[in-house]
């Protein structure tokens, strides 16, 4: 069974896909454990900065295709100029613009979140983070809170609609509970 640092060697071994970067995407539904597996994987690539989705504004009611643009201008389009990049991170609980995030052109830069890895991104390798549906919703209420449910299902319509006309193709698929990876 592949491991996170056979991710890793793979990922070193790809070209620049973003700029002098290699993008690494890594998606999945909400509370599949992206997160945490991009925070594996980025101790496995020597400490690769890792933007998270959660740090864009993503209305709990306009799904997954909303964040996008932000991660285009901010993030993406400076690394592919070869520069580093920067954003305001968005504090969605207190719903304003928090500290600036600085991106560097790095080597490998792992990008996480729901939809990160449509075929508009430019990629090096796009990775699948999945589990159960029922585990994805405990682990979604205990981050977001109870009071949050309606979203969540709002949410999960809108996710599960953008899946459907924009599936991705992954290129490693990983276990959000182990985070065992299976080259897909």
């Amino acid at each position: 069974m592949p491991t996170i640092a056979d991710l890793a060697a793979r990922i070193a071994l790809l070209e620049p896909s973003c700029g002098p970067s290699r993008l690494v995407a890594v998606d999945g539904p909400g509370g599949s454990g992206k997160t945490t597996f991009a925070g594996l994987l980025s101790g496995a690539l020597n400490g690769a900065p890792v933007v998270h989705s959660d740090d864009f504004p993503i209305p709990w009611d306009q799904g997954p295709e909303s964040w996008f643009s932000h991660l285009t201008r901010d993030v993406l389009k400076p690394l592919q100029n070869g520069s580093k990049a920067s954003f305001r991170r968005y504090d969605w609980r207190r719903g304003v613009y928090a500290e600036r995030v600085e991106v560097p052109a790095a080597a490998v830069v792992i990008v996480e979140g729901v939809s990160v890895g449509r075929a508009s991104c430019p990629a090096a390798i796009r990775v699948w983070v999945e589990v159960p549906s029922d585990l994805r919703r405990a682990r979604v209420l205990a981050r977001d809170g109870a009071e949050h449910t309606a979203d969540w299902v709002t949410w999960t319509a809108a996710e599960d609609a953008w899946f459907a006309r924009n599936p991705v193709v992954p290129d490693a698929r990983v276990d959000g509970v182990t985070f065992e990876v299976v080259w897909a």
